[in-house]
């Protein structure tokens, strides 16, 4: 549980941190496509680059990054045997009923590589950003969306609070799973099965305290006069800078790059 990072955030003073949220919103995003658009090994190297060139910037530690990853072992394997089974192609692999084609492991290894891209990429977003930051970037995209009805600054507020509640569910979870072992429980023993059964006893406690936890900010977001966007101003005034523009073009660029090696 305490490998789960995805939505904290770490304070620092690098290049990255330095960018406009609106601009490291966009440039996820666009990661994200260049990313679900590869297709060879050109591709593949360039949305690599893009990567190690923002963990660069970041000046965060490869290992914390992988530390991350982790915590997504389980659903990155379970879904890659998935795909090397029940893809259909000349078989590779036979044991019994069990058949692996050459098809699935092909696909099977593109999706491992793609997931733990994409998890390393998006995750930079919130190590980089700190939540009000983050909120103002979400409620910016999301405003020109108003004169349809949609409540851009709530939708921004419920995916920040999101966002910075993994972190603290995860850190729940393990208080509740080092309570019951201290009382005999095992939550390594057993096959896969036996293991999947030992951690039902977590979804009541947990979700309890989910659901405290978000009364207890309800209360304090009513206590505050909290009441949506409507008439809200801003502190801090965020300004697109050269860096900004420079770094936004040179995405646009690489994830140009990627979808044209897909046409070619």
């Amino acid at each position: 549980m305490k490998d789960i990072t995805v939505g904290q955030y770490i304070p620092g003073d690098n290049l990255l941190y330095l960018l406009d949220p609106r601009v490291k919103i966009g440039i996820t995003l666009l990661f994200t496509l260049a990313l679900l658009s590869t297709k060879g090994l050109l591709s593949y190297a360039v949305v690599s680059c893009w990567l190690a060139g923002a963990l660069f910037s970041s000046g965060l530690r490869l290992g914390f990054i992988f530390r991350g990853l982790k915590g997504f072992l389980g659903l990155i394997c379970m879904t890659a045997l998935f795909s090397a089974v029940f893809t259909p192609g000349i078989p590779y692999i036979q044991w019994g009923w069990i058949s692996v084609s050459r098809e699935g492991l092909g696909l099977a290894g593109e999706f491992v590589v793609r997931f733990m891209l994409l998890i390393a990429g998006t995750s930079l977003l919130t190590y980089t950003t700190s939540p009000l930051s983050l909120l103002y970037g979400l409620g910016f995209l999301l405003r020109p969306f108003r004169r349809l009805g949609v409540p851009a600054h709530e939708l921004a507020m419920m995916m920040s609070i999101a966002l910075r509640f993994v972190p603290i569910m995860t850190e729940e979870a393990g208080k509740i799973m080092n309570a019951q072992r201290a009382r005999g429980a095992d939550f390594t023993g057993g096959n896969l099965l036996q293991q999947g059964r030992a951690f039902l006893p977590l979804i009541v406690p947990l979700f309890l305290s989910a659901w405290r936890r978000a009364e207890e900010l309800s209360i304090a977001m009513d206590a505050r006069c909290y009441h949506g966007g409507e008439g809200r101003t801003e502190w801090r005034k965020f300004r697109l800078t050269g860096m900004d523009i420079g770094v936004l073009t040179g995405a646009m660029v690489l994830t140009g790059l990627v979808l044209g090696a897909r046409l070619v």
